[in-house]
């Protein structure tokens, strides 16, 4: 799975937002590779800085069909030219990749009507799972953790040495350049992509979930943006699918948060014990009572448990709050340079 993207100042320069998202669907539409994604859609979100992020959310079924796109595809060499001179431009670009295994992946959906994310590469849909509604049952349907801790590093790393250069995944250092930053993986760090769609709900449902669930739900994913920290959440974007030739929102109905904690427990704990979160598990039970269990709103969430040569964080001219670049150490990284 990777996350590209651009960011710009404001959202208010349709024209340099429009361009920016054709240069990189030129990239993931290429006719030049023969392994593009098995499925892309794109997201935006304005941030808590005022900067408007519009990305490709792109699936590939191995990390091998994902180099050879960015070979075959010219994206390789585009990215690695942005900080030239000649490539300055005025907004940022990130890309940030995972590369789980099976083990450390699991996916979950309210229904079987529609496929979201990797589930997209997938040939059929299980029976229904007993591993769900209870707290820890995301650890329980994650094979690894039935042998393995998942503990995080718990610790900052530091600026390093420079990347592969000819790497576009995964490192395990940290280079700064005049704007462009590479954040290093680390220890089982916790993925999570929940989201939600209400498109096709009743006219009645979609007026009960956008007044009761929906501002409960931002509730929740601003204190991940705003207070993560204090939790252990590195970074959290609530974000808007938008339609894929205007790039707007409008009509679409479908968001998702996308959250990187420092480890599983942290998030397991955030779910169990946060009043954020309690309010947003405890109104969906109640939502779901208003409509006598008769719930057309679907939801679906895919978590992953990273080792570090399975993430890539990369980032050029982005604001230092932007994805992983909040756990860079930026005096480090001054001294490093």
């Amino acid at each position: 799975m990777a996350i590209i993207g651009a960011q710009h100042e404001t959202a208010s320069d349709a024209a340099a937002v429009q361009a920016s998202r054709s240069t990189l669907s030129n990239f993931l539409t290429s006719p030049k590779s023969n392994t593009p994604p098995s499925f892309h859609e794109w997201a935006s979100v304005t941030d808590n800085m005022g900067f408007y992020n519009i990305s490709a959310l792109a699936y590939w079924p191995s990390k091998a069909a994902y180099e050879s796109w960015a070979d075959q595809s010219g994206f390789r060499a585009w990215w690695q030219g942005l900080d030239c001179p000649e490539e300055e431009s005025s907004n940022g670009w990130f890309i940030e990749v995972f590369l789980p295994t099976t083990d450390r992946f699991e996916t979950l959906f309210n229904n079987d009507t529609a496929r979201e994310g990797a589930a997209h590469m997938g040939r059929c849909m299980s029976e229904e799972v007993r591993e769900h509604g209870y707290w820890g049952s995301m650890r329980d349907r994650i094979p690894l953790a039935q042998t393995d801790g998942l503990a995080g590093a718990g610790t900052l790393l530091k600026a390093s040495s420079p990347p592969d250069p000819n790497s576009v995944v995964a490192t395990t250092t940290t280079t700064t350049t005049r704007n462009r930053v590479v954040v290093p993986g680390r220890k089982n760090l916790a993925v999570i992509r929940s989201g939600q769609d209400w498109l096709d709900t009743t006219p009645e449902e979609r007026t009960l979930y956008l007044d009761t669930m929906h501002p409960v739900l931002i509730k929740g994913m601003d204190f991940l943006r705003d207070y993560g920290d204090e939790i252990g959440c590195y970074s959290c974007r609530f974000m808007e699918i938008v339609d894929s030739k205007t790039a707007r929102p409008d009509g679409i109905d479908r968001t998702f948060g996308l959250a990187y904690f420092d480890e599983l427990a942290s998030l397991e704990r955030w779910c169990r014990e946060h009043p954020t979160h309690l309010a947003i598990f405890g109104g969906f039970f109640k939502y779901a009572k208003k409509l006598d269990n008769h719930v057309t709103l679907r939801v679906f969430h895919e978590v992953m448990v990273l080792q570090p040569d399975q993430q890539y964080f990369e980032y050029v001219g982005c604001h230092p709050g932007t994805g992983m670049l909040a756990t860079v150490d930026r005096a480090g990284a001054k001294e490093e340079i």
